[in-house]
């Protein structure tokens, strides 16, 4: 994704390539994975003036093949970062100035990248690429709507299986069995979070019987490297007028804000307007407005006070207005939007209040 752009930020930033790393197969550099589209171990070698490159060991070789990097040069995996230096030594690439992300960039890496690289003078591109991931391209976003598709699917039909369910454990993981079966990745942990643990924003969930009252499930899948998140809150018992009141006070409030959104607004306004109309519930919302999503859960922009981030065109991000009276109730509505001239509404199950 986005090659040419970053080569055109490289001319910029004086480098002669970028250069990623991701030493750990147990987790993926997000932004060696949205260039590449490779998640492996291994390093991606973006020159400025020629075609980009991946070195992996020989085991990775065939899957690195698959991304959309065509140039792919095999390791020596006990000699990680020795290989690495040796192929863009041969490939006489010039190591004056190398742009890294210092945001994926570990103690160990920076280590050995001093060893190999003794006279290099490195830029960071971490928040500029990050930048970069914040717009979507027509094909990530195709791919981010099957991403909401499916964790709208898994949701309901837990949200249908409900009463077969005992525990917040057994909630989640059933959410995480149906993710599975599709050949699915979760994008974090499942929030499941009843009675009165749904005043806890991230609980985790409990191998306890649920409580009655409110039931908070916040939830998302990976799919094709790029993740979905969308929040719903049920009931489990039969909620008092006053229970319900602040629920639809909630609901319309997260309706006016998603309808609202324009292009071009102030991320840290569109919070306050929220804040304001949360009117005296605002002290208990106690986490940010919203997010971007993308190759990670948590991208630009913010939705939060201090944020100096603005709403584009093409960006995909998460309203989720929160009520949270500390060990009593809690009520999250999130949904994932796509900002076109419009706000489309990427995760689509009924948002009235469920009573199971």
């Amino acid at each position: 994704m986005k090659i040419k752009e970053i080569k055109t930020l490289l001319e910029k930033k004086k480098a002669n390539y970028a250069l990623f790393y991701n030493l750990n197969s147990l987790s993926t550099n997000p932004n060696m994975f949205y260039f590449s589209q490779y998640s492996g171990l291994g390093a991606l070698i973006i020159p400025k003036k020629q075609a980009p490159l991946l070195i992996v060991p020989e085991m990775e070789f065939q899957r690195a093949k698959k991304g959309n990097i065509k140039r792919a040069y095999s390791m020596d995996k006990k000699k990680f970062f020795e290989s690495i230096h040796n192929i863009i030594k041969k490939r006489k690439l010039n190591s004056k100035n190398i742009a890294i992300d210092n945001n994926n960039f570990t103690l160990n890496a920076h280590k050995h990248f001093k060893k190999q690289f003794k006279r290099t003078k490195t830029k960071d591109i971490s928040l500029d690429c990050l930048k970069l991931r914040q717009t979507k391209t027509q094909k990530e976003i195709q791919i981010l709507k099957k991403s909401c598709d499916y964790a709208s699917k898994i949701l309901k039909k837990t949200i249908n299986q409900f009463k077969s369910l005992k525990t917040e454990a057994e909630v989640a993981a059933f959410l995480e069995y149906e993710s599975k079966k599709l050949g699915l990745d979760i994008s974090f942990p499942p929030v499941v979070a009843s009675g009165s643990n749904a005043s806890i924003p991230h609980h985790e969930p409990a191998n306890k019987k649920l409580k009655k009252g409110f039931c908070v499930m916040d939830f998302g899948v990976k799919y094709k490297g790029y993740c979905s998140d969308i929040t719903r809150t049920i009931y489990l018992g039969k909620p008092n007028k006053k229970e319900k009141e602040i629920y639809n006070f909630l609901l319309n409030i997260q309706k006016n804000i998603i309808k609202n959104i324009k292009i071009g607004n102030e991320c840290s306004k569109i919070y306050e307007n929220c804040v304001k109309d949360l009117k005296k519930y605002s002290k208990y919302f106690t986490h940010g407005l919203g997010h971007g999503v993308g190759v990670e859960i948590h991208e630009l922009p913010n939705l939060t006070l201090n944020s100096k981030d603005k709403i584009q065109e093409n960006t995909v991000f998460t309203i989720e207005p929160g009520i949270y009276i500390p060990k009593k109730l809690g009520i999250r509505i999130e949904d994932t939007i796509l900002m076109k001239k419009r706000p489309i509404n990427l995760t689509k199950i009924p948002k009235d209040l469920l009573i199971v």
